[in-house]
């Protein structure tokens, strides 16, 4: 009889039933979240952003004040003061130039040289000129005004002698008599010019306006001289000797011997050749003279003086001209000596005005 061996089974413990899990939807999920942040974070930080806000609010004028209080103090730059007008000289010998050129185009100017007046004013090529082209000249054309009456802009006055047409000046011929022509007049044309800059860092000028004739200039008065009034030269004053001794080595000798009529250390160079062939010295006047008994000595060493010289120069061919020489002397062993030639004859001391200490007067200007 066969066995059949059955395997017992082991006792299965029960299983307890699990809760189902509850499904939550997605939609829900999603709920507490907002663009990655959560409701309730959301909420603590708009809190916390507005108490920031309004503390930055109450502080606001409180920092404004410590920002206030911490800038350094300083004075205000005080404006500058507006420099009085004084004109620059820049381009004012140019615009001279260019006036007297302009000037002598327009004095010879006549029908036909519109284009000549052109190049230095523009519009001069519209114009409609009368006479004959060179019939009139301008001569001796010098600039006796300059004036800067803009930035840019100068008003330069010409004289011209003006040849080559009959003056203005000259008397109406009476019937019966023949007209004689009257010595031309000097007359003066005022000219506008304008500069600006041109090309490779020059000036460029142009005329603003034809040239306009106008008065001649103001003459000034006469200022007083610290000389005394003119006496003839008497052969007898020591001064008059040695101003005379000294000129004509001057004058005549082209220089020859000058040396022994000037003070040591005194050097003057002479005209050469020798333009004149004789001197008269004709009158003098002296430093702070005012008249009186002649002289005929010499003060003590060191004394020093000023003349004012008139003479009669004989040139070589026999005319004689008038010259005048300011000089200044010292004394020296029983004579006077040339200290030099003064570029002008001195000016008297302004009333009131203070002379510079250690210069009771201007020093002699040496020919070199």
């Amino acid at each position: 009889m066969s066995l059949v061996r059955t395997r017992r089974q082991r006792p299965v413990p029960p299983v307890e039933p699990q809760p189902e899990a509850v499904q939550v939807p997605e939609a829900a999920q999603d709920a507490g979240w907002v663009g990655g942040w959560s409701t309730g974070a959301q909420a603590n930080s708009a809190a916390l952003i507005r108490w920031i806000v309004w503390g930055l609010i109450a502080l606001g004028p409180l920092l404004g004040a410590l920002a206030y209080l911490s800038v350094p103090t300083t004075s205000a730059a005080p404006a500058p003061k507006a420099a009085p007008f004084a004109p620059s000289a820049s381009g004012g010998q140019g615009a001279a130039g260019f006036a007297s050129l302009f000037l002598a185009a327009y004095l010879s100017a006549g029908r036909g040289d519109e284009p000549k007046l052109a190049a230095y004013y523009p519009p001069a090529s519209s114009l409609q000129l009368d006479g004959v082209s060179g019939q009139r000249q301008g001569e001796q054309l010098t600039v006796v005004r300059l004036r800067q009456t803009d930035t840019s802009v100068w008003a330069v006055t010409v004289a011209a002698r003006v040849t080559g047409a009959q003056s203005a000046l000259a008397p109406s011929a009476q019937p019966g008599t023949s007209l004689t022509p009257a010595a031309d007049p000097v007359r003066y044309f005022q000219v506008p010019v304008a500069t600006a800059p041109g090309a490779g860092g020059v000036t460029a000028y142009t005329a603003l306006a034809l040239p306009a004739e106008v008065a001649a200039p103001e003459r000034a008065k006469t200022p007083e001289l610290v000389y005394g009034a003119m006496h003839p030269a008497l052969p007898t004053d020591p001064r008059a000797q040695a101003v005379t001794s000294f000129l004509s080595a001057y004058l005549t000798k082209a220089g020859a011997e000058l040396d022994r009529y000037l003070a040591p250390g005194t050097r003057l160079s002479a005209p050469s050749p020798a333009p004149y062939s004789g001197v008269a010295v004709d009158q003098l006047a002296v430093e702070g003279e005012t008249g009186g008994e002649p002289v005929v000595s010499v003060p003590g060493d060191g004394t020093t003086l000023r003349l004012l010289v008139t003479l009669r120069a004989t040139g070589q061919d026999g005319v004689r001209l008038p010259l005048t020489y300011a000089l200044a002397l010292k004394a020296r062993a029983g004579r006077w000596e040339i200290v030099g030639l003064d570029g002008a004859p001195v000016l008297a001391p302004t009333p009131g005005a203070a002379e510079p200490a250690g210069s009771p007067s201007p020093a002699p200007i040496h020919t070199p």
